[in-house]
């Protein structure tokens, strides 16, 4: 196989400047960026106050406790912001059952030694376990000062043995609402973006074919040279997109507490970028071909609605891993492309990857890049000239 000399590569390099810069410069490239960045902002903010006004309400179920406990937990709960609701006078296996199937948040466990032990299902919120330190000893000290013969060493003994230790049921993430957060967001840049730069490739073919463009750069340049430009130059573009929305997602969620950054989040940004140049590459050459197999702009969507198709279905299957990333469907689309450019970094940001299906699956997305790459070529070269009625897929691979 012959590798490119340096003059056609200098050509191919022209090309790319040429559709860059009409990209950046272009108005709608600007105000785009603007806009999603502005409404990335406004919508983590808007987030940030949903989620951060009105009581939270909690259930607390209690065994073994001190009677002034069940009457101080909510008195205590509703200076803090919470509306506790409290289920008392139960037996230890009754009070971690309820936290079990759900009917109670916390069982707060009290033991024969005065200490306390607050079983919950993965973690339980620092400002709860305040509320709860603060109940259980506010109680000690009234048991302890309605005795009859008041010792002040009894009484700071009481206090102090009451003590809260959190007991989870199961080893908590402290990443997963981080992990989900970050799904979501590499998933929508994804698909928009290929979404929309694919649009742009196939409209800029058949913006050259129709105002005759094509033939004055066909003098001067090769059809594939012609090609790798433009998908080259328009990919450039969008990276830059990409990267620069991904930032103000970054530092917007990180500003809201949203998201810190941490291994995960870092991890989950690079692998999108990697797989959205794979994910671009295969698709915009789709789009180019599509376009160079009509000649009038009414005609592009028809063209590329097959793909769009497959994007959208991307999407959907993307959505459902999003909220089971270690399902066997996710499992299995990892392995196939063009799948796979949407659903291996879902499943790199749930952190349920493994290094095998990570590698794995980016060797098979290079190889249906390259493979994808040589039939729009094929279907580009044969069809950039061609004016009039449209042509088929199938027409177009057999000319």
């Amino acid at each position: 196989m012959k590798l490119p000399d340096r003059q056609y590569l200098r050509s191919v390099g022209l090309v790319v400047r040429r559709e860059f810069l009409a990209q950046v410069r272009t108005k709608a490239y600007r105000i785009g960026i603007l806009i999603t960045a502005t409404g990335i902002i406004a919508a983590t903010v808007i987030y940030s106050f949903v989620h951060t006004d009105g009581p939270k309400t909690e259930t607390i179920a209690l065994a073994g406790a001190q009677p002034a406990v069940a009457t101080q937990l909510p008195v205590t709960g509703k200076a803090a912001g919470f509306d506790i609701d409290v289920h008392a006078d139960l037996s230890d296996e009754q009070a971690r059952q309820q936290v079990s199937d759900g009917s109670a948040d916390v069982a707060l466990l009290g033991s024969a030694a005065g200490g306390y032990t607050a079983v919950v299902s993965k973690s339980l919120d620092p400002t709860l376990a305040a509320v709860l330190s603060s109940a259980v000893r506010a109680a000690a000290l009234d048991q302890a000062l309605s005795a009859g013969d008041i010792d002040k060493s009894a009484v700071l003994g009481a206090v102090t043995k009451a003590t809260v230790t959190v007991q989870a049921q199961q080893p908590p993430d402290p990443h997963r609402d981080e992990r989900i957060r970050m799904s979501w967001v590499v998933l929508i840049l994804l698909v928009m973006s290929v979404i929309s730069f694919g649009v742009y490739v196939a409209m800029g073919v058949v913006e050259e074919k129709s105002s005759r463009v094509v033939e004055l750069l066909l003098s001067t340049v090769r059809p594939l040279q012609l090609l790798w430009g433009k998908v080259l130059g328009i990919g450039a573009a969008a990276l830059v997109q990409v990267v620069f929305i991904g930032a103000v997602a970054a530092v917007a969620g990180s500003s809201a507490g949203l998201i810190t950054f941490s291994a995960t989040a870092i991890g989950a940004l690079v692998a999108a970028l990697a797989w959205f140049v794979l994910g671009y590459l295969l698709f915009s050459m789709l789009y180019a071909a599509a376009g160079s197999l009509v000649s009038r702009q009414e005609e592009v969507q028809g063209a590329t609605a097959p793909l769009l198709l497959v994007i959208m279905a991307s999407y959907v299957i993307g959505i459902t891993t999003i909220s089971n990333p270690d399902s066997t469907l996710g499992a299995v689309l990892t392995w196939i492309p063009p799948f796979s450019a949407y659903i291996v970094p879902i499943r790199i940001a749930a952190g349920v990857a493994r290094p095998v299906e990570i590698v794995g699956s980016l060797v098979l997305m290079v190889l249906a890049c390259g493979l994808v790459a040589a039939i729009a070529a094929r279907i580009y070269a044969r069809s950039i000239l061609h004016t009039g009625a449209r042509i088929t897929w199938r027409q177009a691979l057999r000319r």
